[in-house]
């Protein structure tokens, strides 16, 4: 008897939990903008709503992605991600977007996002992108305008320009703060590093970068 009694409030509890996930949980409203205050003394997993009274159009609509990133002068990349807290609309939705601009030769360095799988639509040119698994195997492919690529939640991966001309990216991001892990960065400091650079250069010789450069008009193996 005592057993059931203690039964009740402890799956009360788990579901509970699971609600304050956005994951496991539908929306209970339509809309709930987000709602930023720089006094806020209440944290929560995720972002307050905004007073339904003060909502706008303009609340869903965001212009982050329609201009060119400014690239770093090492990598020749640039990635914009924008979240619920620089896009108002996408609290609750469990959503997040980002723009990615390669230069020729740009290169994304290996890095994760724990809280989201990422899928990427090529708007531009020609790139190679690739993650590795917990098997350690690599899963890599030559996208070309069009193109659509996924890579799972959690797992390394990586993009670089194979083209002749500039890459462009569009990624979404089924969580609306995916989090980012530079893994070069953290493990061995600033791009300039010595480790960093002989890593750039075992990943292009890796996806054998003048192997694929190619024109859009040759046939080519997607994979490598």
């Amino acid at each position: 008897m005592f057993s059931s009694i203690l039964l009740f409030p402890i799956a009360l509890l788990l579901l509970t939990s699971f609600c304050f996930l956005p994951s496991y949980c539908d929306n209970l409203q339509d809309i709930c903008p987000t709602h930023i205050s720089p006094d806020e003394t209440t944290f929560i997993n995720g972002f307050p709503c905004k007073n339904p009274s003060n909502v706008t159009t303009s609340d869903f609509k965001n212009l982050l992605l329609s201009q060119r990133g400014s690239t770093d002068e090492f990598l020749r990349s640039s990635v914009t991600i924008v979240t619920a807290a620089e896009f108002p609309g996408l609290n609750t939705l469990g959503l997040a977007t980002a723009r990615t601009d390669l230069e020729l030769d740009g290169l994304v360095m290996p890095h994760t996002h724990p809280r989201a799988t990422e899928m990427i639509f090529v708007a531009k040119g020609v790139v190679i992108a690739g993650f590795i698994d917990t098997k350690n195997q690599l899963f890599q492919s030559v996208l070309r305008e069009g193109d659509v690529f996924v890579f799972p939640k959690g797992l390394l991966h990586y993009c670089l320009n194979s083209g002749f001309e500039e890459g462009l990216i569009y990624s979404v991001f089924n969580a609306q703060n995916p989090g980012v892990v530079d893994v070069s960065n953290g493990l061995f400091g600033d791009h300039n590093s010595e480790m960093v650079k002989l890593a750039i250069a075992k990943l292009v010789s890796i996806n054998r970068v003048e192997d694929v450069r190619v024109d859009d008009n040759l046939n080519l193996y997607d994979e490598l």
